[in-house]
């Protein structure tokens, strides 16, 4: 620090907050640790009686700390984000629309093992609303040296940003709800409404649909005729457990489809099962999605309706965090459920 005149600090750094007293007024900092100091700011600070300030001059190899968030920036913005300004050395990412968050987690944690910086996020793979916070980053002094930011680069390493917003692509979708006592009538299809409130959650509307029963050649030929229809997506309902009569895997899988799983490390949602025909995701959905808060589904739609590929390598790491707590009152996706370590 250097003890410089009022006059002579136009362009010079505080050391420390500088409180304003004005009786019935107020009493609050008026220029914060980390101001630049402006010719502006000169009659201010005299009238608070402040002669001298202690400053930070610059020196070749040091940023100021809002100099070093600016580079943690950098690393972390991906598309589809807006940043706040630098204030006190830190600035915000908020999404500039609706999306699947992802973070590089590996990467993002190469770069707090940093000394003297910080980024928070979110989780990973967390639907997210425009205007949304995303991450904040700053440093942790004042006054940071130049090649702990270059370090914390090259920590990072290639690869773009750390953080990614993914808008939903995906806008149709073509539902077959099973059940021969639904095509029969003798019970009213709950599912379906449930299935199209999700979906609708992420921009996503039912241009087709049918109840062929549990004709598993019914089932086959709605799966084929949907995908050549063009819909960004199939969803079967019901009919996904071991049981005799419960077509829809073995209705799936004579479509043609590519078997990416039958049955998932979460509950609920076990018996969930996901594949791809021709590049159009083909889901079979199993009956706790109709009367359960949160399932695999809803831990899995969001990827899909990103046009992201799921693997079954992704979906075998929601085992961790995958127990569904059943909680009185669900407040999903405020909770563990999912949330990946």
């Amino acid at each position: 620090m250097n003890l410089v005149r009022t006059q002579d600090a136009v362009g010079h750094v505080l050391c420390h907050d500088m409180t304003q007293i004005i009786p019935g007024v107020i009493k609050d900092a008026r220029f914060r640790k980390g101001h630049v100091v402006t010719a502006q700011d000169i009659p201010v600070l005299l009238s608070m009686g402040k002669e001298h300030l202690y400053v930070w001059e610059k020196t070749p190899g040091m940023l100021h700390e809002d100099e070093g968030a600016e580079r943690l920036r950098a690393l972390c913005q991906g598309e589809h984000m807006t940043a706040t300004p630098p204030k006190e050395g830190k600035i915000e990412l908020r999404a500039a629309c609706d999306g699947l968050f992802r973070v590089d987690v590996n990467r993002l944690r190469a770069l707090n093992s940093q000394e003297e910086l910080m980024v928070a996020t979110r989780h990973t793979n967390a639907p997210v609303k425009a205007g949304d916070r995303l991450a904040a980053m700053r440093v942790i002094p004042l006054i940071i040296a130049e090649d702990k930011l270059d370090a914390a680069q090259a920590a990072v390493g290639p690869g773009g940003p750390i953080l990614s917003l993914h808008p939903y692509v995906r806008k149709t979708c073509g539902l077959i709800v099973t059940g021969s006592e639904v095509r029969s009538g003798l019970i009213r299809d709950q599912f379906s409404p449930v299935v199209k409130a999700k979906l609708a959650q992420y921009g996503i509307s039912v241009t087709m649909e049918c109840t062929p029963g549990d004709d598993r050649q019914a089932i086959t030929q709605a799966i084929l005729d949907y995908q050549a229809a063009g819909v960004d997506l199939v969803v079967c309902t019901g009919g996904m457990s071991v049981d005799p009569d419960d077509r829809t895997p073995g209705a799936i899988r004579a479509s043609g489809a590519d078997i990416i799983t039958y049955g998932a490390p979460v509950l609920p949602g076990a018996m969930f099962l996901l594949s791809d025909l021709k590049g159009t995701p083909v889901c079979g959905l199993p009956g706790c999605v109709m009367y359960a808060k949160a399932t695999i589904f809803d831990l899995v739609l969001p990827r899909l309706a990103a046009g992201l590929p799921v693997t079954r390598a992704e979906l075998v790491e929601l085992g961790h965090g995958g127990l569904c707590l059943g909680c009185g009152e669900c407040r999903y996706p405020v909770c563990p459920f999912g949330k990946e370590g």
